[in-house]
């Protein structure tokens, strides 16, 4: 039985101002084409369908559109809720949407509620954990002490139960999968996750899913392995520059009457590489090993000493898909307060100019100079005519 690992869609995220939600149909299209190509069994989604608890109305209409194709194939449809999404919202109308084998996963009193496949001769047996924030699901789960761990290990215990009730009552092998959305320790964060907590609670050891055939985990945005049956698929898109060297893609899980078989990558192509690059605006506007940022999305972090002149607008004229602008002067000028840098006796346009080199971190050029000397000389003749 073959499962597609997915999870972290964010509909209806922009990625730096540019809205991705047409690359985001995309990505709908190339899951079902994988589904058809790679004879996929079920569909997981592990968490955050949505960006935000209260997605735009085209968004939700385009989660529907995606569904609508998505069914179209026939297999399960497994869904558990994240920390961005809804979790009533998303889990509206889950009891009516199983009748079309769409699984939706969003409350706490479904924990020990599977999704069962049947296989040939075993029982796939999918446990779809929505995200559990502590502060809301502790009373539920009996829980005291504070931290994603405890709550976790207290859910998974409801789904041990769960699990051995079934196979006390079948002679069929139940070959058990598990889907959460958690920061598992040891996994790498990116820039466009949102943390779970602070103070380090929130990572959960992976170890506490070994004993099952295999973990879909949710939250982080970058495809990886914890153990061979412990994996983050990562977001379908990049949704930082933190994520430029990502390989975007899901994983295709095989599992048989024995556990799990075998499990293998399969990467979505992406509407436009990302390129961070660094150095003076005049190594990036010339440099001949920047070329190939020329027709990506870009992060460009100058380092020139003095803050260049209409920075931005001039790397986009090599590089017109630049979102992000930094400065990061190699050299620190000494930092001093304004009130320090100003002399005593210091004439209006010396005022003027340290005021500028403060703020801007250089000096005035000529035609800068020019400027604020025929400003200083209006101020001061109308001042006279008063």
């Amino acid at each position: 039985m073959r499962f597609l690992h997915t999870s972290d869609w964010h509909l209806g995220r922009s990625f730096h101002g540019v809205d991705v939600i047409d690359h985001q149909r995309d990505v709908v299209q190339q899951v079902s084409k994988i589904i058809a190509e790679h004879h996929v069994d079920a569909l997981l989604i592990s968490g955050d369908v949505y960006d935000r608890a209260l997605p735009a109305v085209a968004v939700v209409e385009m989660f529907n559109e995606a569904l609508g194709l998505l069914m179209d194939a026939g297999i399960p449809i497994i869904i558990s809720s994240g920390n961005h999404d809804s979790a009533v919202r998303l889990g509206f109308g889950a009891r009516a949407f199983e009748h079309a084998n769409v699984h939706i996963r969003a409350n706490v009193a479904d924990l020990d509620r599977p999704v069962v496949i049947p296989g040939e001769d075993f029982d796939a047996v999918v446990y779809a954990l929505p995200y559990l924030e502590p502060r809301l699901v502790a009373d539920a789960l009996g829980v005291e002490t504070s931290g994603h761990e405890p709550i976790i290990q207290a859910a998974l215990s409801r789904v041990r139960s769960n699990l051995e009730s079934r196979r006390s009552g079948t002679d069929r092998p139940q070959i058990p999968l598990v889907m959460s959305h958690v920061f598992a320790a040891g996994g790498a964060p990116s820039e466009s996750e949102r943390e779970l907590s602070v103070g380090g609670l929130d990572k959960v050891p992976h170890a506490v899913f070994s004993d099952f055939a295999y973990t879909a985990l949710g939250h982080l945005h970058g495809r990886q392995t914890l153990a061979p049956n412990v994996r983050y698929s990562g977001s379908p898109l990049a949704y930082s520059f933190s994520e430029a060297n990502h390989r975007k893609g899901a994983w295709l899980v095989d599992v048989d009457a024995t556990g799990l078989v075998d499990v293998t990558e399969v990467d979505f192509a992406q509407p436009r590489a990302l390129k961070t690059v660094k150095g003076t605006i005049d190594d990036l506007l010339h440099g001949a090993q920047f070329a190939s940022a020329e027709d990506a999305w870009v992060q460009a972090t100058v380092t020139d000493v003095d803050q260049p002149q209409r920075g931005m607008d001039r790397l986009r004229e090599r590089f017109p898909g630049i979102l992000v602008y930094r400065w990061e002067p190699s050299e620190k000028r000494e930092q001093r307060r304004y009130a320090e840098r100003v002399k005593p006796q210091a004439s209006p346009e010396e005022v003027c100019g340290e005021f500028y080199e403060h703020v801007r971190a250089r000096s005035l050029d000529e035609s800068e100079t020019q400027i604020m000397q025929r400003v200083l000389s209006q101020a001061l003749t109308e001042g006279a005519n008063l």
